[in-house]
């Protein structure tokens, strides 16, 4: 189901841009490829960077919310939920984008495998129409018309580190891909003006001082720029280089995507960041409010006072 639905359109796509590009060069393919992509992805991209600087701009009144219920977590998730709300704000909005991605880069790839294993794939996989189009009709009786260059200077199919060996073009795509990926992560990192690592906040937490869960996000987001980077380049070294040319592609584009959305539509998400809220601690109902126990109320009994004695008494009583 996964090939049928997922793996062929994908390929048969990237087949029809290579079968009908003048040369019919595979690298170029592959670069218009991942521009229509991105652009079919744009709708998702766009809510998500939205969603992403109103989180950021939210930030300020996080704070006075976790500060006003003092600890209290189911008080704060309400309050918060109900912020989210206010605002049409999905915390978990970015995740149908990165899906959609993770499913296209998978199908690439092996969509990809199979073409470099065995360039007569680009007709046997391909649907009925597309293989009724000249250049596939010249390409399934000779194998040898198959370019699968970029261009004529990097070959696709090599990776950059396989079996020893080094490849400096599969290098060059490899490093590009990890580049764009860091500029792309740092587009998004919020402007903090104090910037403190990991290890002080939790050195601090542990010494007895509550951490701030926005700041440890903060500072877990600055970390990620270099890590996602560091991860891109391990992942696609001993890869084809047809896929780093992809993920640079990308990368390249969603920087350019990214960059027209965040300074375009500023304004507007400034606009719904900073709406006063309307929500407040007293609106929690009061069922929720962790009840403390009244202070243990005090009464002193009095003893009564000893009877005197008889001699003494009668004495009183006779006076």
């Amino acid at each position: 189901m996964f090939t049928t639905f997922i793996v062929q359109p994908i390929f048969n796509l990237l087949v029809l841009i290579y079968a009908l590009i003048p040369g019919h060069n595979f690298g170029l393919a592959l670069i218009l490829f991942t521009v229509i992509v991105r652009l079919l992805l744009w709708p998702l991209v766009r809510k998500q960077l939205h969603q992403t600087k109103a989180m950021q701009k939210l930030q300020p009144e996080i704070k006075k919310i976790k500060a006003a219920t003092k600890g209290n977590r189911q008080k704060e998730s309400q309050m918060l939920m109900e912020l989210y709300k206010e605002r049409n704000i999905n915390p978990f909005g970015t995740l149908p984008t990165l899906i959609v991605q993770l499913v296209v880069l998978l199908g690439l790839y092996i969509g990809l495998q199979k073409v470099l294993r065995n360039p007569d794939n680009l007709y046997n996989f391909a649907y009925a129409p597309l293989q009724k189009l000249g250049w596939l009709q010249q390409l399934h009786g000779n194998r040898g018309l198959f370019d699968d260059t970029l261009f004529g200077i990097i070959n696709l199919k090599r990776a950059a580190l396989s079996s020893g060996s080094f490849y400096f073009g599969g290098l060059l795509l490899v490093i590009g891909s990890a580049v764009a990926q860091y500029l792309q992560a740092k587009q998004l990192l919020p402007k903090a003006q104090e910037k403190r690592s990991i290890r002080l906040i939790l050195k601090e937490a542990a010494g007895g001082k509550q951490a701030d869960q926005t700041e440890l996000n903060a500072a877990v987001s600055r970390n990620m720029t270099f890590l996602l980077p560091g991860l891109v380049f391990l992942f696609t070294i001993n890869l084809p280089s047809a896929l780093s040319l992809y993920w640079f592609t990308g990368g390249v584009v969603a920087f350019i995507q990214q960059k027209i959305v965040l300074g375009r539509d500023e304004t507007e998400m400034e606009a719904i960041a900073d709406k006063p809220s309307t929500k407040s601690v007293k609106d929690i109902p009061e069922a929720e409010v962790v009840a403390t126990p009244a202070p243990a109320v005090t009464t002193t009994v009095r003893a009564p006072k000893p009877k005197k004695s008889g001699a003494k008494a009668h004495k009183k009583r006779k006076r």
